[in-house]
């Protein structure tokens, strides 16, 4: 089921949600209609399967990229990074599922509002986290207020989700991480 799921995912994220059919679903997962309703009962519901999947998947992408690093300033850099990478070239073409769900679908289905809320929590938490070790192992400003930066690094790296759609080049959104960085001098 993970390699339908994968398939669900990616166009998910490539047209949203209102424009994916079930055609485009059976094509994507490589199962038949049939299977489809059957194992996730709607299109609702193997969106929101395929959301899970996504998130768990851009979690354990982010825990690997932090186990690389040192200080707080170079953990940072690399979750920015990881950002850059994933917010251009093709695959920022194909957009992220939580950006997108939040403009397409969280005013109007609480469980998937639901989930952005959760996902854009963990995300704030880690770079508040991530911002307040690099206060205590002097890598960045003691007197940054980390809580606000830590939404300011959320927002930079959900708008450069939101632009890599429209096919950004990997400097385009490095640039972007060496600015946000210095924010933290």
């Amino acid at each position: 089921m993970a390699k339908a799921l994968d398939g669900a995912v990616r166009v998910f994220r490539e047209r949203g949600y209102n424009a994916t059919t079930i055609a485009d679903l059976t094509q994507a997962t490589g199962l038949v209609a049939g299977s489809i309703y059957k194992a996730f009962k709607d299109k609702r519901g193997i969106f929101l399967a395929a959301f899970d999947r996504y998130v768990e998947e851009r979690d354990a992408m982010r825990r690997l990229a932090l186990r690389h690093a040192g200080n707080g300033r170079e953990q940072l850099g690399e979750l920015l990074g990881l950002y850059a990478v994933a917010s251009s070239g093709a695959e920022g073409k194909q957009g992220c599922m939580v950006a997108g769900s939040a403009t397409e679908l969280a005013t109007m289905d609480a469980d998937t509002a639901r989930r952005v809320r959760a996902a854009y929590a963990r995300n704030e938490r880690l770079l508040v986290r991530t911002i307040r070790d690099g206060q205590s192992d002097g890598s960045i400003r003691a007197d940054l207020d980390s809580a606000a930066a830590g939404r300011l690094m959320l927002c930079v790296l959900q708008g450069m989700r939101v632009v890599g759609k429209t096919g950004r080049s990997h400097d385009d959104m490095n640039a972007l991480v060496s600015l946000a960085l210095k924010v933290l001098d």
